[in-house]
């Protein structure tokens, strides 16, 4: 599954490379506006700190929202008290865009990621020039070299990079690379199954220094509770976002975290 969506999204780059040439996307991304400070608006304090994702859709829940807005979703995760807002960006399963991301981004205060199959430096450059303060970038669908190259490049640009891991050996590679930012997915992105201990099991393996960042499998409070309680600083939230009220339900999240 991870291996056929990185592939779909680097052809899906590809089509729009052959419209919008690499120089030209290098030299919008190199004008645009210095980034946000992600590092700062996601730095450990004493409670956890919330990336609230504008997601439609996912391959393991199918659609989950129409969205006709996400400047109106993000404004709101921002008024709820969310620290970063996160766009899918993804176009053929999660039915995103860089017109989302473009929309989000002007119209809150936050940094925002861009999140999606990243492995060319053509998405890296592409979402510096749409306004992305930070860029995810996947260890499990990544070499080390493509990795390195990458995170250097969107370090390079200013930018942020959010580094997923999904196991020990991950977790590794991504402290190698020196990562600020270290996820984990409770989502096995091969099999899209779900273990929401995995987390707790790898946080102390995560460099003292990087900011740890628990992903997926946050549906009520409790899960929340749950990740803070195994040492998470942050928490990525989408599902539960789109799918309830997000003042509400962002309220409750961050009085769990505590």
């Amino acid at each position: 599954m991870l291996a056929d969506l990185t592939a779909g999204a680097v052809e899906d780059a590809e089509a729009r490379a052959s419209e919008r040439p690499l120089a030209v996307v290098e030299a919008a991304a190199l004008a645009y506006a210095p980034a946000r400070d992600a590092l700062a608006a996601l730095a450990p304090s004493d409670r956890v700190k919330i990336i609230a994702e504008v997601k439609r859709a996912s391959p393991s829940r199918g659609d989950l929202a129409d969205i006709p807005d996400p400047a109106l979703q993000a404004r709101l995760y921002e008024q709820g008290g969310a620290s970063t807002i996160s766009v899918l960006t993804e176009g053929r399963r999660f039915k995103g865009s860089l017109a989302d991301l473009e929309a989000v981004k002007a119209s809150v205060s936050l940094p925002v990621l861009r999140k999606d199959f990243i492995a060319t430096e053509y998405q890296v450059l592409e979402a510096r020039a749409a306004g992305a303060d930070l860029v995810l970038l996947i260890v499990a669908a990544l070499d080390q070299d493509v990795l390195a190259r990458l995170h250097a490049l969107t370090l390079e640009l200013g930018m942020t990079p959010l580094v997923e891991t999904h196991s020990a050996e991950e977790v590794d590679r991504a402290a190698d690379l020196g990562a600020r930012l270290v996820g984990v997915n409770a989502r096995d992105l091969s099999t899209f199954q779900l273990d929401k201990d995995l987390f707790g099991r790898l946080a102390e393996r995560i460099p003292a220094d990087a900011i740890k960042i628990a992903e997926s499998a946050v549906l009520v409070p409790a899960d929340v509770a749950h990740y803070r309680a195994a040492g998470a600083d942050v928490v990525l939230v989408g599902e539960a976002l789109v799918t309830n009220d997000p003042l509400a339900t962002l309220a409750a999240f961050l009085e769990a975290g505590t």
